[in-house]
């Protein structure tokens, strides 16, 4: 083999001054390096894509939600978060409330209103993706303070005008309801006499690039305070936010938790939650093997159409080593091993390319995306070193399978007749 890849090599980049192939592949290795890139390129930025989105999502609502039946806030037992904590898949149990609510702030004379949804979370153990994503503000205070002190996403205090330090005001339904402002049935007195307003105060603006549903909907408060404001001394909860160790395990997991906790407890998990945009997420990933097959069908034919190049114009070398006794096998050999040399060398650039521009991307970020539209400003790669294995091995492996056809073009080619051309 050591003579097929010393001739491969010498007609493929020694060639004679007078011929052309070394442009030939030239163009066989940029086509193929740059196929390569694309491949993993286009892996790296639907996974990270996907990843960024997931994580997002679960970020604002855990891996899966317990909850009571219709919504109700309940009062929460001991034994039933050390039923959820036995679970073994379960790696935290975390309770929160909600309660729909219409925020209300003045700018001059004008009176800016929007609906929003109030969500209580734990002050001493915050959620870390709401912490990093805030953009002016700050958390929490420590201390218990008279006022509620609440995060609002940037679009929806856009809309409201407020900024840290803003004061605005919250209507909502009676202590101790979990529900709805507006119900079928009631009269206009009944409804004002079930309003209660309360004065908050914005601590801090996040964004986290979720836009509708999320930044310009929900609003976040410290779980204490949100009961002691709104449920005098009941501690009451809309449920409990659990993550799992296994996310693979976690239809099954969810299942368990539910069944420990029984009648009126029922659970949904993120991704049934947020179903249609994981179905987005799902097309995203689908399209995938259709560009994967079409930049590898290409990739293939140009290197089938260079070797048949090389062939044309190494006729008469093909020849002459016919006729010094080397077997059409071993001339198969030679061009089988040019297009090994030509795919390795591709392969190489093509994965150089892709870490490099993707290390380039992720430092920094030049290529921007609508937020509103992506839940992202700048697009998402995720580097694997999987993704480079197994592109560089399908491009490889086909590229020597289709190589085959012009070697046994090359072996056919009869002494006299490529002699004489």
């Amino acid at each position: 083999m050591k003579s097929e890849l010393y001739i491969a090599r010498r007609f493929a980049f020694k060639p004679r001054s007078s011929s052309k192939p070394t442009f030939i592949v030239f163009l066989a290795v940029a086509g193929i390096a740059l196929g390569t890139a694309a491949l993993i390129l286009t892996l790296s930025i639907v996974k990270g894509f996907s990843t960024q989105i997931e994580s997002k999502l679960i970020g604002f609502s855990s891996h899966f939600q317990i909850r009571q039946a219709q919504g109700n806030l309940f009062y929460p037992l001991p034994a039933d978060t050390l039923r959820l904590n036995n679970i073994e898949n379960i790696d935290s149990v975390t309770p929160f409330m909600e309660k729909s609510i219409i925020l209300q702030s003045r700018e001059g004379e004008n009176e800016l209103i929007k609906p929003a949804m109030l969500k209580g979370v734990s002050r001493e153990n915050p959620p870390a993706f709401l912490q990093k994503n805030i953009v002016d503000g700050a958390w929490f205070p420590d201390e218990t303070l008279p006022s509620l002190h609440i995060l609002v996403g940037k679009p929806l205090a856009e809309s409201l005008r407020l900024s840290p330090g803003s004061r605005v005001m919250i209507i909502s339904t009676a202590k101790g309801t979990s529900g709805k402002l507006i119900q079928a049935g009631d009269n206009i007195v009944d409804l004002l006499s079930s309003m209660e307003l309360e004065l908050a105060t914005v601590s801090g603006i996040y964004e986290t690039g979720l836009n509708e549903g999320f930044d310009d909907y929900m609003v976040i408060a410290d779980l204490e305070a949100m009961q002691r404001f709104f449920n005098a001394e009941k501690a009451l909860l809309s449920g409990y936010e659990v993550m799992v160790k296994d996310i693979e395990r976690l239809n099954a997991t969810a299942t368990e938790s539910v069944d420990a906790l029984g009648y009126p407890f029922y659970g949904y998990t993120v991704f049934e939650r947020y179903a249609n945009l994981f179905e987005w997420l799902k097309l995203q990933r689908n399209i995938t093997p259709l560009l994967i097959i079409t930049i590898t069908v290409v990739a293939v034919f140009n290197i089938i159409s260079t070797l048949l190049v090389l062939i044309i114009e190494k006729t008469k070398e093909i020849g002459m080593l016919s006729a010094l006794g080397l077997v059409p096998g071993k001339i198969s050999g030679i061009f089988l091993a040019q297009a090994f040399l030509i795919a390795l060398i591709g392969i190489l650039v093509g994965n150089m390319l892709a870490l490099g521009f993707s290390v380039f991307e992720l430092h920094f970020h030049l290529i921007t995306l609508p937020q509103k539209n992506y839940f992202i400003k700048h697009v998402p790669i995720q580097i694997e070193l999987f993704d480079y294995l197994m592109v560089s091995c399908v491009v490889g492996l086909l590229t020597l399978v289709f190589a085959f056809i012009p070697a046994r073009v090359a072996a056919a080619l009869k002494p006299g007749t490529a002699l004489l051309s």
